[in-house]
C-alpha cells in the first residue's frame, strides 16, 4: 500500500482535555508538562498520523525525549492498533511516564531509556518519529534530528515542535517576570540550549540531511488565560524554581541567587492571581518525509 504524500497531511484537529493525574511525590514541576497532549501540542502531526494509520493500522511511532509521557500516551490513543515507544535519557521520569500512560489507559505504549543523540534502534525502524520541546535543549540539535531520520522508515515522517522563547508575551509584564525571562534565556544558553529554537528548526533539519522539498514548516502557539491554564503554567514554573535540577543548576552556575529565585516565585504567584493575566508563546513546527 502506498504511503500518503506530505502535501495531503494538512488539517486541523480538536483539542482534548487531559485527565487529572495524581503526583505521588506531591511536587508540582510536572504539572505543565502533563497538560501537554497530542491535540494541544502536536496538532501539526495529527493529519499525517491519521493518514498513515488509515494506510497501515499497525503504524510504529517513536516519541523522543518523551518526559512524563502525556503526549506519548495521547498519540498512542490516535493509533489503537499501532505500537508506540517513548524514550528519555532520564530513567526516573520514565517511572512517571508509566503512571501517566496508565491514567490515559494507553496499553500500546512502552518506555525505555535512550539519548536523542544516539537512539538505541536500528535504521528504518519507525513510521513516525516525533519530539516536542527537546531539540531546543540540545547543544547540537541537528545531530538528534539526523538520528530521528536514521530510525525512520523510507516514506515515514519525522515531526518536531520547538518553542521560540523570545516570542513569549506575558501580561502583566512585571519586573519579577522580566527577571524570570532573562534568567531562563541565560539558563538555556549556559546549558547548551537555544532560546530561539523555533525559528531555527528548518535550518537544523537541513543540516541534519532533510531535503527542503520534503519538509513542511508551520507555526503553532500556546496560550494561557483561563484559571485552569494559568495554574498549570504557573505551578510548573514555581515548582521548578522551588526545587529540583533547575534550581540547583541556577545556583551552581551563579545565574541567580536565592533571593532572585524567591522574587520570581512571588511574581508567578501574583500573575496567577491577576484577572488580566495572560501568556502566549510561538513554536516552530516541522514535518519531514524521509
Amino acid at each position: 500500500m502506498s504511503v500518503p504524500a506530505l502535501k495531503d497531511f494538512m488539517a486541523t484537529a480538536p483539542v482534548a482535555k487531559p485527565p487529572q493525574i495524581p503526583d505521588p511525590s506531591g511536587s508540582t514541576p510536572l504539572t505543565h508538562h502533563e497538560w501537554r497532549t497530542a491535540s494541544n501540542s502536536a496538532t501539526h502531526l495529527l493529519p499525517a498520523l491519521h493518514a498513515l494509520r488509515d494506510a497501515r493500522p499497525d503504524v510504529k511511532l517513536l516519541d523522543v525525549g518523551c518526559g512524563s509521557g502525556s503526549i506519548t500516551a495521547t498519540l498512542a490513543a490516535e493509533i489503537p492498533q499501532g505500537i508506540v515507544t517513548g524514550v528519555d535519557k532520564d530513567p526516573e521520569i520514565l517511572k512517571r511516564a508509566e503512571l501517566v500512560a496508565r491514567s490515559w489507559e494507553a496499553k500500546n505504549v512502552t518506555f525505555q531509556a535512550g539519548d536523542a543523540s544516539k537512539l538505541p534502534f536500528p535504521d528504518d525502524s519507525f513510521d513516525i518519529v516525533h519530539c516536542h520541546q527537546v531539540l531546543t535543549w540540545q547543544k547540537e540539535p541537528w545531530v538528534a534530528l539526523a538520528e530521528m531520520l536514521r530510525v525512520t522508515k523510507p516514506g515515514g515522517i519525522v515531526s518536531a515542535r520547538e518553542g521560540d522563547f523570545r516570542t513569549e508575551a506575558v501580561w502583566p509584564e512585571t519586573e519579577g517576570l522580566k527577571k524570570f525571562h532573562d534568567f531562563t534565556e541565560k539558563l538555556m544558553k549556559a546549558s547548551g540550549g537555544h532560546s530561539d529554537g523555533g525559528r531555527q528548526l528548518l535550518g537544523w533539519a537541513l543540516k541534519a540531511g532533510a531535503r527542503r522539498e520534503d519538509t513542511r514548516v508551520t507555526w503553532g502557539s500556546w496560550g494561557y488565560s483561563s484559571t485552569e491554564e494559568k495554574k498549570a503554567w504557573s505551578d510548573g514554573m514555581i515548582g521548578m524554581l522551588q526545587g529540583g535540577r533547575l534550581r540547583d543548576m541556577a545556583l551552581k552556575m551563579r545565574l541567580a541567587t536565592e533571593g532572585d529565585l524567591d522574587i520570581m516565585i512571588k511574581a508567578w504567584n501574583e500573575w496567577l492571581q491577576s484577572e488580566e493575566a495572560t501568556l502566549s508563546m510561538m513554536s516552530g513546527e516541522i514535518l519531514i518525509q524521509k
